[in-house]
Formats: C-alpha cells, structure tokens, sequence
C-alpha cells in the first residue's frame, strides 16, 4: 500500500476518532447543564422554600456560631433583616444570663458531639422583647467528615408555654377544689367530735370551779388532766384537716405508708360514723413507699368517703397494706399495694368502666364533681403505680393502689407541737408580746412574769412600734402572725428588725403550713411557734431564742 493511503487512512481514522471525542464531549457538557440547571432549580426551590417559611427561623450557622444565612421567618420571630445579622454571632439571641452561663457554647459543643442538640429556653429579639424559644440544631459535614456549619431552627412557642401553665393551673385547681370538697365532707362528723370535745373541757373546768368554790382541792388535778387530754385531741384533729386542706405541689419522698394508714384511723372513723365497722390489716415490715405525703392521705380520705356512700345503712370498711410478691416485677424495688374496699351496693360494668374517667360521678346533682377517683388515678400514674376497680353489684367495691417502693429510708416527721423542751427560766430579760386575744395574752403574760421574765404586753403593732422606741432593754419580740389595724407580725417582724437589726422574733400562728409553703416568710434569727402549744414548748422556744 502506497504510503499516501497510509497517510490517508491514519488522518480519515483520527478524524473520525475526534469526531467522536468531540460528540462524547459535547453530551458531557449538555448533561452537566442540564444538572447545574437541575441545581440552580433545586437550590431556587429550596430558597424559596426556606423563605416561604414563616412560622420558623431557618438559618444557618459557621463552626463559630457566625450567621451566614437568613429566612423570612427568622427575620419575623427575631426582628433582624438579612443585612443586620448575616456575621453576627448567634450568641445575641441568648439572654444575658444564659449568655454568661456559656449556653451557646454548650449548645454548640452537643450538636457538635452528638450531630444534634435541642432544648427550649428564652430568647431575646431585637426590640429586647423576650419569647420562649423551641432550639434545634444540627451539625453539617461534607463529602470528607469536616465540619462546615449548623443548621439551627428556632420557633417561638410561648403561647404553648402558657396555654401548658393554665392547663398545669387549671389541674391544681380541680385538684385542690376536690380536697375542699372531701373536707367539706368531713364537716359534720367533725362537728359532732368537737362539741364531744369541748364538752368534755367544759365540763372538766365547771367541775374545777365548783371544787374551788366548795375548798375540795384534791381531785382538781385529774379534771384539770381531763381537760388538757381533750384539748390536744382538738389540736391534732384541727392540724390533720388542715393538712388535708394545704395547697402544694407534688413532692414524691419515701413514705411509711403504715404509718399513715395508722395516723389517719381516728379521722376515718369520725368520717365513716358508727354504722359503719372499720377493719385495718397492715402487712409487718412493709418497705416504703416513693410518693407524696399529702396526695397518698387525700387519696385514701377520698376512697374512705365513696365507701360511706356507698353504704348508707352502714357496713364494714377494710383498708390493707401489703408487698409485691417475690418474682412479681422484672426490675426495680417493686411495688406495695393500699387497698380500699367496702361490703356496700358496688358498681356495674359501664360504671366500674368508667370510674376513673374525670368528671364522672353516680351522685346527684351537688353532691360531687366526679374528679376523686380520676384524679387518684392520675396522682398513682404521675408518681409510677396504677390504680385498679374490683367491685360488682351487691357485693362491695375494692380499690387497690399500687406503689413503687422507695429507695431510701422513710422522710424523718416532723416534730409534734406536744413533744415540749425542758423548761428553761428567764434572768429578767425584757420580753415584747404582742397578741390580740385577750386571753392567750394574760396567758402567755403570767407564764412569762412566773419563769423570771420582764413582760410589756401590747394587743397591735401599734402599741409594739411605741415600746420599741420607748424600751432599749428589750431582748425578744413574740408576736402573733395575724394582728389588728392592717399591720400582720411577719409585717411587724420587719419593721422591729429594721430598728434593730439583731433582735431575735418568735412569730405565733395558726397557719404555719401556709408559712411553711413560703421558705422566705422567716428572716434570720426567727422563729416559727405554731398554735395550739404547751406553755412548757413556749418557755422553751423563747429561752431557746434569747440564748441564740
């Protein structure tokens, strides 16, 4: 073959070679077009979307926490345009005091972490204006692990916060008018025991006076005692209703639930009458159980009330305590169960079904809100037991509550007004009592002048401001908590300290769980004294006060 040919043929084959590397190429770059078209659509898409979106702040963060992109809804919920913020920290957005907590750095170091970090907290807008914030943020990385960025998406949920506040509200009240309703229950067997009670004291007295009268002194000590016996048992109904009566919230502690079945025995058989037969059966060494004082009491106050009802001709009330038996849970202390059961009329099946249902109820009109028993049941499921029905028509109801067992040895009680100190006498100091009752105060007078004390007795703060100007000698204020003429003792209390700042105070009152809700209601260097007391518990408290 001719060399031309060859020639001819090598350029015809290359031509043809390039020709086709050409059209490969060109498909190349229509495909790639048509992909960064595809791109710039998506992209377009997304920042149109992103935009559209008003009801969340969408941008976009560096490693650092500088903002490099900006929605319409950021710029809605936070107040900035695009050009006010793009390379500005993100930190601004925080309060000052979460700022100076480090709370962007850690939310930064979590989604950097974890790939994620969300929580809910305050943030401020541009106006200064504060709102309550839902944060997520998540971290971005390339194609190659590193990290280029977050993205961070803010909502403003402050109206769910208070739309959750006055449902939170809204159950505390149905809760607490619930209590006032089974007190108000209580109100006529308590009646009939207080007037057998201050019988009893009237009488005691009456006979102390005609002994005195006739110069037969030798038995007034045991009608005197007679006496005293009733009046404590006056003061111990009187604080247990207003335990029951106290608003609170949930405080789950170790609780000797015998214990409590056994302190609230004489309350429940002043509720049930004499028609009805109370038996108890607590298991021995029954562990503690995790729950709240306050609610557990109410609760089995409440089941006690439905049982009376359901029993108008009288009956028998059982209320037992036991443990779990072994092998019954997988994990965990386990459980103990308080049922609650009565011989009265019982329920049928679409009654018993929907017992615990809230504002369901048998009774008639005015008669109750049908919020017991659900409410019992959302208490058992909030603190992790349960609540269950057995009853049938005609033969009685049983509710057994079933509780976790604590991990810890049983909250030490508190100590009893009549568990009194040892007397302690005065040395002639000068003590200011202020007391509006006429007689708590010559009571509390002659005890004080007995044991050695210099006594000034006023009846209002009134009287108490002119003999702390008047009298540099006094050591110690006692006053009552509630005082004629608009100025209470905890009022009093402040303005005595304000003239001199290291006196010490004893504040008497009769509503000293309300002041025990309140961990700022005493200063420092006062005392909190609750009515009714022995005058051995007084002299005790104001010797222990003056020896500081």
């Amino acid at each position: 073959m001719a060399l031309n040919e060859v020639l001819e043929r090598r350029v015809a084959e290359r031509t043809q070679a390039l020709a086709a590397a050409n059209q490969r190429l060109q498909q190349e770059i229509a495909e790639r077009e048509r992909a960064e078209a595809a791109v710039r659509r998506t992209e377009q898409l997304f920042r149109l979307l992103v935009q559209g979106v008003t009801d969340y702040a969408l941008y976009m963060l560096d490693p650092n926490g500088i903002v490099t992109s900006w929605n319409t809804g950021a710029e809605r919920i936070k107040g900035y345009t695009t050009d006010e913020i793009l390379g500005q920290s993100f930190a601004r957005f925080y309060t000052p005091e979460d700022a100076a907590a480090g709370e962007p750095a850690r939310a930064l170091k979590a989604a950097r972490e974890r790939g994620r970090d969300e929580h809910e907290t305050w943030h401020v807008r541009k106006d200064g204006s504060r709102f309550w914030a839902n944060v997520v943020i998540d971290s971005i990385y390339d194609e190659d692990g590193t990290l280029i960025g977050f993205a961070k998406i803010t909502r403003d949920v402050t109206e769910r916060r208070r739309t959750q506040e006055d449902l939170d509200l809204a159950r505390e009240a149905l809760f607490q008018s619930r209590k006032m309703e089974a007190i108000g229950q209580l109100t006529g067997g308590v009646a009939h025991d207080f007037n057998n009670i201050l019988t009893g004291i009237i009488g005691a007295l009456d006979l102390v006076r005609r002994r005195l009268e006739a110069g037969r002194t030798g038995e007034i000590l045991r009608y005197v005692e007679v006496a005293s016996t009733a009046a404590n048992r006056a003061a111990s109904l009187t604080a247990r209703l207003l335990a029951f009566g106290r608003r609170q919230p949930l405080t789950v502690t170790s609780v000797d639930l015998n214990g409590i079945v056994l302190s609230m025995a004489d309350l429940l058989r002043r509720t049930m009458g004499e028609a009805i037969e109370i038996e108890i059966g607590l298991e021995p060494d029954l562990p503690c159980a995790a729950t709240d004082v306050n609610q557990i009491e109410n609760a089995i106050l409440n089941l006690a009330i439905n049982a009376r009802d359901a029993m108008p001709a009288g009956g028998r009330l059982t209320i037992r305590t036991e443990r779990e038996p072994p092998g019954g849970t997988a994990e965990g202390p386990g459980f103990v169960f308080l049922t609650v059961a009565d011989t009265g009329r019982g329920m049928d099946t679409d009654v018993r079904e929907k017992a615990f249902e809230p504002f369901f109820t048998t009774k008639a009109l005015g008669q109750g809100t049908g919020l017991g028993l659900s409410m019992i049941y959302g208490f058992m499921k909030q603190i992790g037991g349960n609540a269950e029905i057995a009853s049938e028509p005609g033969a009685g109801t049983l509710v057994r509550l079933t509780l976790p067992i604590a991990a810890a040895d049983p909250t030490p009680r508190e100590v009893s007004r009549d568990e009194a100190a040892p007397v302690t006498s005065g040395a002639g100091e000068t003590i200011l009592l202020v007391e509006d009752d006429p007689d708590i105060r010559a009571l509390a007078q002659e005890t004080l002048r007995e044991q050695g004390y210099r006594v000034i007795a006023c009846e209002d703060a009134a009287g108490a401001r002119t003999a702390l100007r008047a009298d540099a000698g006094i050591a110690l204020l006692v006053t009552d908590f509630g005082l004629p003429g608009g100025t209470n003792g905890r009022a009093l209390a402040a303005e005595a300290r304000a003239m001199r700042p290291s006196l010490p105070i004893i504040l008497m009152t009769g509503y000293a769980d309300e002041a025990a809700d309140r961990p700022d209601f005493l200063g420092p260097g006062m005392v909190l004294l609750t009515k009714p007391f022995a005058l051995d518990t007084f002299t005790a408290r104001v010797r222990g006060s003056l020896d500081g």
